[in-house]
């Protein structure tokens, strides 16, 4: 009876067999994080918002950039960076985490999952941004699907990629991410 009480004990200690609670990291920005990112705007569907993505180097690590104008015209209203996934997440994952900061506007993650038909669709999780430099965590269940033909929270399992997105409203972004990862 003491083994298995130590072995549990050493093996909490260790993180071994512990589902929860684990993370793992999809970006930290090093080596060249612009090979795996991608910048779009609404121009793919005929809107206006423009904007920029930058990779910014320095002595704390990398970092991502997005700045633009987001404009409702022309039925637009967004500016993403997306990465695809090379493997999804474990079925346990709870959630996803970020550290950024921001010029005090509203932000979005979006999710892709791998039964998702057009490109328009996504799950869809918002969060303020601040000056300062910020680590959030968003669980799945703050997740809402872009439309009714969607499941009404991600599986973990059936993503493949994820964004960072300025939507939805005439406004200026700037808003960085230093890492994302899931939990």
């Amino acid at each position: 009876m003491h083994r298995r009480v130590f072995l549990t004990a050493m093996a909490a200690a260790l993180g071994i067999g512990q589902a929860h609670g684990a993370e793992s990291v999809i970006d930290d920005f090093s080596g060249q994080p612009e090979t795996r990112w991608k910048f779009y705007t609404d121009a793919v569907m005929g809107g206006v918002s423009t904007g920029a993505l930058e990779m910014i180097r320095g002595s704390r690590g990398g970092r991502a950039r997005m700045t633009g104008e987001v404009s409702t015209a022309h039925q637009g209203g967004f500016l993403q960076m997306r990465r695809a996934l090379g493997a999804a997440p474990d079925a346990a994952t709870q959630g996803v985490w970020l550290e950024v900061r921001g010029n005090g506007a509203e932000y979005f993650v979006h999710l892709h999952t791998r039964q998702m038909v057009f490109p328009w669709q996504y799950y869809q999780a918002r969060f303020e941004s601040e000056g300062r430099w910020r680590r959030l965590r968003l669980p799945f269940a703050a997740f809402h699907p872009s439309g009714r033909m969607l499941r009404a929270t991600p599986r973990p399992q059936d993503l493949i990629s994820v964004a960072l997105v300025a939507y939805g409203r005439d406004y200026s972004a700037d808003v960085e991410l230093r890492a994302i990862g899931f939990y």
